[in-house]
């Protein structure tokens, strides 16, 4: 039997899936500074937090991932079927041909920019056991050749392979949650944003026969599954070399994934309705975006390639620091709403060729069906106004880099750790 000279940790652990069940949730948008006030917890946040775990105002606009479920499937990333004779045993270097790409991705993004994707990644390698790629990368970043000591003759394959990962994720989220005394309280909560990741392990590389004994569900054997063992053509005598490509290998190289195209997975579904009008069903009540205990506010912008920025309020301000909540719906205590701007008319959105870019402005655009202009609130307790905001499409928090006029709003796929994506919902 053929060995890979490379080890492959192959240690596993079960992922334990936790849930939580959230009280009642209660009280709308507009009673956010009309309760009586509410003492704070006082319960630190933990720097891998878990469902149900206490959390602080400070992390209202920070969110964590939380593992859902995990697939491991080895997977042939560079194969070749080769033939040894009696007089070409020995070190051979096989240039072999691309089976499968695996591309290492999170949600949306075909690629790993902020933290929360690796943070996301790591937790499925620790979770697993497993040395698992958390930045962006593919398979396609390997070299084809394998090196190998041929030293029987017989029929082989050399390959190269990974354990492939797959799985789902959901956002942890800080809200507020109503307890069973009647109190409320701050908990790190399962929020509505999740979705898909990708990655892989180290690669291996051997060369295995059809006569080789190897372990089941292994990288080796599923090397082997490629060689079509029971044919009559694997049976006869080849020239020393290549062999032509198996129906079996043909087969595995075309079930490929739909390739990235434009940062997202061409079968993932995108905003829609981005042409037209929405009908938006505004609430009475205007409202200032701010930093809690300070003057500057979110600010919409004038001109429409500008973003909403950190201002100060005065009679100057035209109104671009007056923002409604519209088509306001609520799951689970979390408020989902289009942000409209009273100065000019035009809704909060993530431009849509910046979605999966770390960073990238939140701007003002014409009002419309489209879920880059929808934003899911979580809420402090009864009697404190702040909040967190975070972009339904994008899964990003929002935040800014620093306190000062003129600073951009921004998207932070985990959000302000630091605090400053905590803002104020004030009432005007």
């Amino acid at each position: 039997m053929m060995r890979s000279t490379g080890p492959v940790s192959r240690i596993g652990r079960s992922l334990m899936a936790v849930t939580v069940t959230a009280a009642a949730w209660a009280v709308t948008a507009t009673g956010l500074a009309a309760s009586p006030a509410a003492a704070a917890p006082t319960g630190t946040t933990a720097q891998t937090p878990a469902p149900g775990d206490t959390c602080t105002a400070a992390d209202l606009g920070t969110r964590h991932p939380y593992i859902k479920s995990t697939e491991v499937s080895p997977t042939i990333t560079h194969f070749k079927g080769w033939y040894v004779t009696e007089g070409t045993t020995g070190t051979q270097t096989v240039t072999t041909t691309t089976q499968t790409t695996v591309t290492v991705s999170v949600g949306l993004s075909g690629k790993i920019e902020g933290g929360f994707g690796t943070e996301a990644l790591g937790k499925v390698g620790t979770s697993l056991g497993y040395d698992v790629k958390v930045d962006y990368t593919s398979t396609n970043s390997e070299s084809n050749a394998v090196t190998w000591n041929f030293n029987q003759p017989g029929y082989y394959g050399a390959y190269k392979g990974t354990k492939k990962i797959t799985g789902t994720y959901a956002s942890l989220n800080c809200n507020r949650v109503q307890q069973g005394d009647g109190t409320w309280a701050l908990k790190w909560t399962e929020g509505p944003d999740g979705g898909n990741f990708t990655t892989y392990t180290t690669l291996e590389e051997g060369a295995v026969r059809c006569q080789d004994k190897v372990p089941a569900g292994s990288i080796m054997a599923k090397a082997q599954s490629l060689l079509d063992c029971g044919s009559a053509a694997a049976k006869a005598e080849h020239p020393a070399g290549a062999v032509a490509p198996t129906a079996e290998q043909k087969r595995d190289h075309l079930a490929q994934r739909p390739a990235l195209t434009s940062g997202t997975y061409a079968g993932q579904p995108k905003a829609t309705g981005r042409s037209a009008r929405a009908a938006l069903d505004c609430q009475a009540q205007v409202y200032k975006i701010a930093v809690p205990g300070k003057p500057l506010s979110w600010g919409a912008p004038l001109l429409a390639d500008d973003g909403v920025r950190l201002r100060p309020s005065s009679i100057f301000s035209a109104h671009l620091d007056n923002w409604r909540l519209c088509n306001v719906t609520e799951r689970n205590g979390v408020l989902e709403a289009s942000l409209w701007n009273w100065g000019n008319g035009g809704c909060a959105t993530i431009a849509s060729q910046n979605a999966a870019t770390e960073r990238a402005v939140l701007q003002t655009a014409t009002c419309a069906e489209d879920d880059l202009q929808r934003f899911y609130i979580y809420r402090d307790v009864p009697g404190s106004s702040k909040i967190g905001v975070q972009n339904k499409y994008t899964g990003s928090m929002m935040g800014h880099d620093r306190y000062a006029d003129g600073e951009f709003i921004r998207q932070y796929s985990s959000g302000r750790q630091d605090g400053t994506g905590t803002y104020s919902l004030i009432g005007v």
